[in-house]
């Protein structure tokens, strides 16, 4: 039976011993024409002026030169090598076994030479070893070399054809792996450098036609398909700078990350990326203290509620970076809070990790999560934030958001937690919507809250991030995928946008900030057009506006409004040490009345009353809403 399997696992390959004994076959040729050829070369090619006594110890020993050659090529491999993919090691392996087998013959022959005569010349040993290795490398890459050739003749058929924008060290890696590729079906047509030193000159056989003024013309002179803007290390104006051009030319756009790529020696075809929206924000990376954060967050016992969803699973890996006693996050959802649980054990395999399911409207349950686990500074991102979907079930807004928000702070007053953090939204400043609205209550709560406890409760407010659950940015790109139209609810419609890093790392500075009772607002830069989102990002996946891909208006959706403000009027602004984050003084607020509004509020939310907007309005004055907004569907 063993012997059976041992035959299964080790079948005989036919075509494997032709290939090997072709090359031995070879070898032996080879061995003999580089002995002979080398003392012809020496005697340039006159064989008339080759001494005998030359000639014989060569032949003497070319019998025993074959075998010790095919054994030390044997030794070093060169018969179980996969040719087709031969690199740096398998031709140092080839020189070094050429070099053996010529020192071991230049041995042999001295042994072998006629007693009295001269010694053959040093030079035939320099030729020797030069022809074997020539015939021994033609042998080997020959395959590699015309089983390249093969492929790039079939794909191009299907080539894409690809501007190279920057000639640097970037550069020059990608060309080099696109060019030596077997399998890529890219053909580089032409490089683009600001730098005039570089024009007419060439990198992998790729002529530097021009400057950033080329693209557009060259795109059309070589009938580009893609554009790889391979320069890792400029600013983001300058790469806004470069894609406003790139966009008008309807090629695909793609890009290296970062300057780390470069440094990490990570530079390849598979780093490249699809050039983004943020992309074209023309402004550099937020940059925070780190310093501050680590201090704050080292050693202490974190919470994060919803810490499943896109700005909650940010703060967690932001949060676990930065070496916290424990993290524990809390999430109703379970696949998103698997998703981060798995990637955080992967990440950072010492981190005490905790992941617990639970509502923060079960009020039982999150007591007895901050009864057992003590945390010290708690993340309160859990929240229903969906506008459209809100209006339409104005109740659980108010269960979820503000109930949920005050069963949290409670528990976490209660147990001695030193800080809570909870996300709001620019849509709390003069909502016209349930869900601003109720986040604006949850400012309220908790402001009243800080009064009271030791907690320092502090909220941070910020406008739309890009990517996150529910932001223009996905669905647009699954309706460009689906061949359109994109769908533009107003085409004056502005918001303010961050990237989801940028603003879970200005939360947790502002954290760091907090002393209790701050309402802290987050820079977002300058507002930016919807439609003017959906043109570039349209363009950036190589399609035309109006042509390809279509855009529709909709029309405002119930409570949305055209603009978002980050500040209440009556609020002021005060100044951090980071002049990105600054502080909305705090409102002065009637809290028996307030406290008296909210139970009237939980008991109306409770019986699921049909029309709970006017009773948001007693407690938020600034909520504006449409009649037509109050019935539920």
């Amino acid at each position: 039976m063993n012997k059976e399997n041992k035959k299964q696992r080790h079948p005989f390959n036919v075509k494997l011993f032709y290939r090997r004994t072709c090359l031995i076959v070879y070898d032996i040729i080879s061995v003999v024409m580089a002995s002979y050829l080398a003392l012809l070369m020496r005697y340039s090619f006159d064989v008339s002026q080759i001494p005998d006594y030359f000639l014989a110890p060569i032949t003497r020993f070319l019998p025993i030169n074959i075998l010790i050659t095919l054994a030390v090529l044997y030794i070093f491999r060169m018969y179980s090598s996969l040719w087709a993919f031969a690199g740096e090691t398998e031709l140092q392996n080839l020189v070094v076994s050429s070099v053996v087998s010529s020192l071991i013959q230049a041995a042999g022959i001295q042994f072998f030479r006629v007693p009295g005569m001269q010694a053959v010349p040093s030079s035939y040993y320099f030729l020797y070893v030069f022809l074997l290795i020539s015939f021994i490398f033609v042998s080997r890459f020959s395959y590699r070399f015309f089983r390249s050739l093969k492929h790039k003749q079939q794909n191009k058929k299907n080539s894409i054809s690809v501007m190279v924008i920057g000639a640097g060290e970037a550069a020059n890696l990608i060309i080099k792996e696109i060019v030596n590729s077997n399998f890529s079906t890219m053909v580089i047509r032409c490089i683009i450098d600001d730098d005039k030193g570089k024009w007419g000159r060439f990198i992998q056989g790729i002529k530097v036609v021009g400057g950033r003024d080329k693209i557009i013309e060259c795109a059309d002179i070589y009938d580009i398909d893609e554009i790889i803007v391979a320069m890792p290390s400029i600013t983001r104006q300058e790469m806004s700078s470069i894609l406003d051009i790139c966009k008008e030319t309807s090629c695909k756009l793609r890009s290296l990350p970062g300057m780390y790529q470069l440094v990490n020696g990570e530079v390849s075809v598979s780093k490249l990326r699809d050039v983004e929206v943020e992309d074209l924000l023309g402004r550099d990376p937020i940059e925070v203290d780190l310093d501050s954060i680590l201090g704050y967050v080292k050693g202490k016992k974190v919470l994060v509620t919803g810490g499943g969803g896109s700005i909650g699973s940010e703060l967690c890996r932001q949060i676990a970076s930065h070496k916290p006693a424990q993290l524990i996050i809390v999430d109703i959802y379970e696949n998103n809070a698997y998703d981060v649980q798995q990637e955080l054990q992967i990440k950072y395999p010492e981190l005490p990790l905790v992941v617990l399911i639970a509502s923060v409207r079960n009020t039982n349950r999150v007591n007895w999560i901050f009864e057992h686990y003590k945390p010290d500074i708690v993340y309160h991102a859990a929240a229903h934030k969906h506008v459209p979907l809100m209006e339409v079930s104005p109740n659980e807004a108010v269960k979820n958001n503000v109930f949920g928000t005050w069963k949290t702070a409670q528990a976490a007053a209660f147990n001695d937690v030193k800080r809570f953090v909870m996300i709001s939204t620019d849509k709390a400043v003069n909502p016209t919507n349930i869900m601003g609205a109720s986040k604006r209550i949850c400012e309220m709560i908790i402001q009243t809250f800080n009064k009271h406890y030791d907690t320092e409760f502090v909220a941070v407010r910020f406008g739309n991030v890009l990517g996150s659950n529910g932001s223009v940015i996905p669905l647009f790109k699954k309706q460009i995928l689906a061949g359109g139209p994109v769908t533009v609810t107003h085409p004056d419609i502005i918001r303010y946008f961050m990237t989801i890093p940028e603003a879970v790392s200005l939360v947790l500075q502002a954290g760091a900030y907090a002393k209790g009772g701050e309402i802290f607002v987050l820079d977002m830069g300058k507002p930016v057009k919807i439609l003017d989102l959906a043109k570039n990002l349209i363009r950036l996946s190589g399609y035309r506006v109006g042509e390809d891909i279509q855009i529709e208006f909709t029309g405002l959706r119930p409570g949305e409004k055209l603009y978002e403000e980050l500040l209440m009027d009556e609020e002021g602004m005060l100044e951090t040490a980071n002049k990105l984050i600054y502080i909305g003084k705090p409102i002065n607020i009637d809290e028996m009345k307030f406290f008296v509004q909210l139970k009237n509020l939980q008991e109306a939310s409770k019986n699921e009353s049909t029309d709970i907007r006017p009773m948001i309005r007693e407690i938020v004055p600034t909520y504006h809403y449409q009649e037509e907004n109050r019935r539920e569907e």
